[in-house]
C-alpha cells in the first residue's frame, strides 16, 4: 500500500511540474527568445561541460563505494580452489577497471574536444583496417586469456576423478530448505526417486538398493577440514542454487537432474572464527545487534541474541515467498570430529523401521500391567 501511495504523488509531482512549465511559457508571450529547436554554440559548449561533470560523477562514487562498502565483501576464502576464484576474480576487476577507465574518459574528451561549432563539418572516412584490427585483435587476446584462467578454476571444482578419494554427499533441496544425505561406509549413495518420497524418507531414498543401507539423513552439514567432498545436488520442486559463499562454490538444483561439484575445506569452522578479520567482523556486528537491542527493550521488546559466525549453505535462486529464510548450517570439523559426529547418526533404514514399528497396544503384550490394574479399579468404583 505504501509503495502505491509513493507511486501515485510521484506522478502527480510529475503533472503539477509539467503544468508549471507551461504557465511558465505563457509568461514569456512576447519575450524575445531563441525558439529554434537547433542547437547552436552554447548549447554544444553547455553538453560538452556536462559530459565532463557526468563522468567525474561516475569516478566519484566509484571511489566513495569502494570506501563505503569495499569492507562488506567476503574475504578470506575457506576451499582450496577459493584463492583461483579470488584471483580469476580481481584480475577480472582490474581489467574492467582499465577499460572502463579508458573508454570513458576517451569518450568523454572526445564529446567534449569535438562538440559542434558553426561552420565546422565533421571528418568522415569509410573504414579503417587498422583501428578494426585494434579494436578487434585486443579485446580478443584478454577474452582468450580470461577464458584459460576461468577453464583452469572450473576444472578444478567440477571434475572429480572416479579414483580420487572423497566423500559423497547429497545435498537436497525443497521448498524452503535443505537436506544432506551422507553415503555412508560404502561411500556410494543409494538410488532415489520423488515417487518414494512417504513419511520418514523425505528424500525418495530406494531403500531395497544395497547401496542404500547406509545412507544417513540429517539437517545439519558436517564436513571434514582437508578431505574433498564430492557434492551431489537435487531439487524436489524448483529451480534452488546451491551457493556456498565463504567456499566460493555454487551450482543450480535442477528438478529431475543431478548437479555436482567438489571442494575441499581448508579451514575448520573454529580456525575460520578465529581470523583477525572475522573477529573484528562479528564485533561490529554485535556492537549494531547491542544498539539495535536497547530500542526493542525500551519498546518492551525482546533483545538480539549475539552474532557467532557460521558458515552457511544458501539459495541463490528467488524460489518463492521463504527463498530469503532456505538456508543450512555448514560445520567443518577436525577428521576426528567429523568421525565421532557421523557415528553417532542413524541411517536412514533404522530411522524408516523405528518410525513404522508398531506401538505398543494398551493392556496387551509389553503393556504397564500396573496402569491396567488401575483403570479396571477405577472402572469398578465407577460402576458402583
Amino acid at each position: 500500500m505504501t509503495s502505491l501511495l509513493v507511486i501515485i504523488v510521484l506522478v502527480l509531482l510529475a503533472i503539477a511540474l509539467w503544468q508549471l512549465t507551461k504557465i511558465f511559457d505563457l509568461t514569456q508571450v512576447g519575450v524575445e527568445s531563441d525558439t529554434s529547436q537547433i542547437a547552436n554554440d552554447d548549447d554544444n559548449n553547455t553538453q560538452g561541460y556536462l559530459m565532463f561533470g557526468f563522468l567525474a560523477f561516475i569516478y566519484i562514487f566509484s571511489i566513495y563505494g569502494l570506501f563505503k562498502w569495499g569492507p562488506l565483501v567476503l574475504h578470506t576464502p575457506a576451499s582450496k580452489h577459493g584463492a583461483d576464484i579470488d584471483n580469476l576474480m580481481n584480475v577480472t576487476w582490474i581489467l574492467i577497471f582499465i577499460v572502463q577507465a579508458i573508454t570513458q574518459v576517451l569518450l568523454h574528451y572526445f564529446a567534449f574536444k569535438y562538440r559542434g561549432k558553426k561552420d565546422q563539418k565533421a571528418l568522415f572516412f569509410s573504414d579503417s583496417t587498422k583501428l578494426e584490427v585494434i579494436w578487434s585483435g585486443i579485446p580478443a587476446v584478454v577474452l582468450a586469456v580470461l577464458i584459460l584462467f576461468g577453464l583452469y578454476a572450473w576444472t578444478n571444482i567440477m571434475f572429480v576423478d572416479e579414483n580420487e578419494d572423497t566423500i559423497e554427499i547429497e545435498v537436497y533441496a525443497q521448498q524452503f530448505k535443505w537436506t544432506a544425505r551422507y553415503s555412508g561406509a560404502d561411500n556410494v549413495l543409494g538410488k532415489a526417486n520423488v515417487r518414494l518420497i512417504e513419511g520418514v524418507n523425505t528424500l525418495g531414498v530406494d531403500l531395497s538398493d544395497p547401496n542404500a543401507q547406509d545412507d544417513i539423513v540429517v539437517s545439519e552439514l558436517h564436513i571434514p577440514k582437508g578431505k574433498k567432498i564430492h557434492f551431489k545436488f537435487r531439487s524436489q520442486d524448483v529451480l534452488h542454487s546451491a551457493y556456498f559463499p565463504y567456499f566460493r562454490a555454487q551450482m543450480n538444483c535442477v528438478p529431475g537432474m543431478v548437479t555436482e561439484f567438489a571442494f575441499e575445506p581448508i579451514y575448520t569452522s573454529a580456525e575460520y572464527r578465529d581470523l583477525p578479520y572475522m573477529i573484528e567482523k562479528v564485533a561490529n556486528i554485535n556492537a549494531i545487534r547491542a544498539k539495535k537491542s536497547i530500542e526493542l527493550v525500551a519498546k518492551g521488546e525482546t533483545a538480539l541474541d549475539p552474532y557467532t559466525f557460521d558458515f552457511l549453505l544458501l539459495c541463490n535462486k528467488i524460489c518463492g515467498a521463504s527463498h530469503y529464510n532456505m538456508q543450512m548450517k555448514v560445520v567443518v570439523d577436525t577428521p576426528e570430529d567429523y568421525k565421532k559426529w557421523l557415528s553417532d547418526k542413524l541411517t536412514l533404514v533404522q530411522e524408516v523401521k523405528t518410525a513404522n514399528a508398531p506401538k505398543p497396544v494398551e493392556g496387551g503384550v509389553g503393556a504397564d500391567s500396573t496402569k491396567t490394574k488401575d483403570t479396571a479399579a477405577i472402572a469398578k468404583i465407577a460402576m458402583k
